[in-house]
């Protein structure tokens, strides 16, 4: 065989290779369209400070502790996942969890490969501790006196590095991937979107005055007087208090999204009807239940709400940097009937909101 036949049966060789593989890209569907997944990520150490409360900052942060017993998840049964409060990313599923009757959150296994294990030795002991990977958080420590059923493994957690995700919550908060753990478990959202309303959680101080302006706003079809963002169960005004339930007073806001865009309401509304600038403060009311925060029920919500966040700090129309939580709204609870149309019933009430220009 010559040269040149060679070298003419090499180029159809390889001309024939590139056609079966871009036939083959061609040909490969498309992936399903899904909700938007969590990236996962460590904010910086100020951020934190203002994010987390003390307990969750000392435990997450410096390898603290909490009281067991005394903890938010520790006898918790509801279906879920449980994610690290700092990062996001995911760590465990209520499918693994289990009374170890220690008095802190138990599990047999991690939902993902999201956990680093570590040699501890401090206090005259060698154990071995558990962080995320991802948010480099202290989550608590693994012992080999777990059900021998199920791997024999005790995952020990602390509350405080957690935050816990609803099974109904899983794909309005970017988790739609682990839905399928929980076949029962009927989303939230989807029959509102279907419906053609769409729902945002909204703090900015006292929710008097708040649910006054919002009920006003062409587009907006209802609003609620409530609490969210904490984690002591069906909490009540006075628990709200001084940091002791971590629920920011809020108002829960249904509008259509035909009528009112959200990035309208956020930016031509919310952020000039109360001060984004004065962190767990709203004029003389002060505490973290009148902390600044868009809770939102969708990853469009969350896209649109850190652009406008955004914009509002960079017009430079308040003098401090904006400091507007954007967190996904977790379980809501309806504040007492009294709180409920406030101004409405009582038209010369408290209230320390107001349009800005």
């Amino acid at each position: 065989m010559s040269r040149m036949t060679r070298w003419h049966l090499a180029i159809g060789f390889l001309t024939a290779v590139i056609a079966f593989a871009f036939t083959a890209w061609a040909q490969t569907p498309p992936k399903s369209k899904e909700s938007t997944p969590v990236k996962s990520q460590k904010p910086p150490t100020e951020e934190l400070k203002k994010k987390l409360s003390a307990e969750q900052f000392h435990v997450t942060q410096e390898c603290g502790t909490e009281p067991p017993f005394k903890n938010a998840y520790w006898n918790n049964h509801d279906d879920g996942i449980y994610v690290d409060v700092v990062s996001g990313e995911p760590l465990f599923s209520s499918k693994d969890k289990f009374d170890s009757g220690t008095g802190w959150p138990s599990f047999t296994k991690p939902i993902e490969a999201n956990i680093a294990e570590k040699k501890d030795v401090t206090f005259g002991m060698t154990r071995i501790e558990v962080r995320s990977k991802t948010g480099d958080s202290h989550l608590g420590h693994l012992f080999d006196d777990g059900p021998s059923d199920k791997g024999g493994l005790r995952y020990c957690i602390n509350s405080a590095s957690l935050r816990f995700v609803p099974a109904a919550r899983l794909e309005a908060e970017g988790y739609g991937k682990f839905v399928s753990l929980f076949p029962l478990a009927k989303q939230e959202g989807v029959a509102n979107v279907a419906a053609g309303e769409e729902t945002v959680y909204l703090a900015g101080g006292c929710f008097w005055g708040m649910e006054d302006l919002i009920r006003k706003i062409p587009g907006v079809t209802a609003t609620e007087a409530g609490y969210t963002g904490g984690w002591l169960k069906n909490p009540k005004y006075d628990d709200t208090h001084d940091s002791k339930s971590g629920h920011a007073e809020s108002v829960k806001v249904v509008y259509d999204p035909k009528k009112l865009k959200f990035e309208d309401l956020l930016e031509k509304w919310f952020f000039k009807m109360h001060d984004p600038t004065t962190l767990n403060r709203q004029g003389n009311d002060v505490g973290t239940q009148y902390r600044s925060a868009i809770f939102f029920t969708n990853p469009a919500q969350k896209t649109a709400a850190e652009a406008v966040k955004a914009r509002v700090d960079k017009a430079g129309s308040w003098n401090k940097p904006v400091v507007t939580e954007i967190v996904a709204a977790t379980e809501w609870y309806p504040a007492e009937d009294y709180h409920q149309d406030y101004l409405q019933k009582h038209p010369n009430g408290y209230t320390c909101h107001f349009m800005r220009p």
